[in-house]
């Protein structure tokens, strides 16, 4: 993948956008993600729907989830 396939400069373009349930702090600090994408996982910042969205391939996306999940992240 190259670093232009990593970028969906207008994420508008999806549909089925929700919220990760890691997310939902009270200043909105929310992450979104669309499931089901065959070219990835696209995620973007609930605070700005119409920029940009980041495409993680699938068993990238796997492995953050598993990290935070695992306490592996933390911020």
């Amino acid at each position: 993948m190259s670093s232009s396939e990593h970028l969906i400069p207008d994420a508008t373009a999806l549909r089925g956008w929700r919220k990760s349930s890691y997310s939902g702090g009270s200043q909105g600090e929310c992450l979104e993600v669309v499931d089901g994408q065959h070219v990835g996982v696209p995620v973007r910042d609930s605070k700005v729907p119409h920029g940009p969205a980041l495409l993680f391939p699938p068993n990238g996306w796997s492995s953050f989830v598993t990290a935070v999940k695992t306490g592996h992240l933390s911020a």
